[in-house]
């Protein structure tokens, strides 16, 4: 039985899961979910994941959510396949997964004031005050990536912890093309992630992992 991943498109933790399948190079299938036709909520997923959410996985029977715990488990279960999602020594891996949870407990945080306004209020109940300030903590989160930065990737080898931050930072960019063209995507990066997020996406499986939604106009 194929490892099955239930995902959403444009869903930052799916795409995660997705990048680390990838960079494994496992076989899987992909069933996606629609998040406005309520499949989440349907019975057949629920009895999967009760907390209905994306990304769950199915390993032959092996069903798993929550996308730092689907991450871990990937890289050990395989650990014979692809290249390591923690690699290096003990160290270094414990600053993998120190990124990890700094982009999903301050990264993302800061950039829910930008992106939740922009996708989920109408024009006139966004607060431009408020935009702004988050803009300022996302500027503010990117500098201390870049400052923690050991070298071409976050924490040296290409790792889990860019698979973390690199769906939420398209996210900002599909903010500036969708919603808000004057946001300035590019000037919210140091040139040193500018670098970094040039170099994710010359990763020969990222285009395959792109949001389906995301490669259509509007």
């Amino acid at each position: 039985m194929a490892l099955i991943l239930y995902y959403g498109s444009g869903s930052p933790y799916a795409w995660k899961v997705q990048l680390a399948l990838e960079h494994k190079a496992l076989p899987y299938e992909r069933r996606i979910l629609s998040f406005s036709a309520g499949d989440t909520r349907k019975p057949e997923f629920v009895a999967l994941n009760p907390r209905h959410r994306v990304p769950t996985i199915d390993d032959d029977g092996f069903v798993l959510y929550e996308s730092n715990a689907i991450v871990e488990y990937l890289d050990e279960q395989y650990a014979g396949r692809g290249a390591p999602l923690f690699p290096g020594d003990v160290r270094t891996r414990a600053l993998v997964r120190r990124l990890v949870c700094e982009v999903d407990n301050y990264f993302d945080e800061a950039l829910d004031e930008i992106t939740t306004p922009l996708f989920y209020r109408k024009p006139e109940e966004r607060d431009a005050g408020a935009i702004a300030k988050g803009r300022e903590a996302v500027v503010a989160e990117l500098a201390a990536f870049t400052r923690s930065t050991r070298g071409p990737y976050l924490a040296g080898p290409l790792s889990a912890a860019d698979f973390a931050l690199y769906p939420l930072v398209a996210f900002l960019y599909r903010a500036q093309e969708a919603r808000m063209p004057e946001l300035d995507a590019d000037g919210m990066l140091t040139p040193e992630l500018r670098a970094w997020k040039s170099r994710i996406e010359a990763l020969p499986y990222l285009a395959s992992t792109i949001p389906p939604h995301w490669q259509k106009k509007g």
